[in-house]
């Protein structure tokens, strides 16, 4: 049995989508530093942020089997790098949270543009607090992270 590794920038959902997919109650905290889930990895969005440190997420990114990479609709910015999926050697899949809260397709789109450039291999477009398109993206975590 494998892991997910989530990776985003700070406030896009990761920790929300690490404690929905362990089943533990959603509460709001700031990730500080790389926490281990039973089936996810959560890192803090500097990691995404700064280059300085991809180190850490290429390093943490060793013990996961599956790698997401988490885009907020309504952030200005997600500072998703062009061609990063290059730097690992596992799937990438992209991840739209927040899609409740954008009324403005255009958002939506160009996030989903930023992931494709990115390298993802497939898309899900969620809302966890609404429950919107969890179920699809959890079947296709576990159907990867526990054969």
């Amino acid at each position: 049995m494998g892991k997910i590794i989530f990776m985003g920038r700070t406030g896009c959902g990761k920790t929300t989508l690490c404690q929905k997919l362990s089943q533990l109650e959603i509460r709001y905290k700031k990730t500080q530093a790389v926490e281990l889930y039973d089936k996810a990895i959560d890192t803090p969005g500097e990691y995404l942020e700064n280059r300085n440190y991809y180190r850490a997420l290429i390093n943490t990114a060793v013990d996961a089997k599956l790698i997401a990479l988490i885009a907020d609709p309504t952030a200005y910015d997600n500072f998703i790098p062009p061609a990063f999926a290059g730097t690992f050697a596992k799937e990438l899949i992209g991840i739209i949270t927040k899609i409740n809260l954008v009324n403005d397709q255009e958002a939506i789109s160009k996030v989903e543009r930023s992931l494709k450039e990115a390298g993802v291999t497939r898309i899900f477009k969620v809302d966890t607090i609404d429950e919107i398109g969890i179920d699809e993206l959890f079947a296709y975590i576990h159907e990867k992270i526990d054969s």
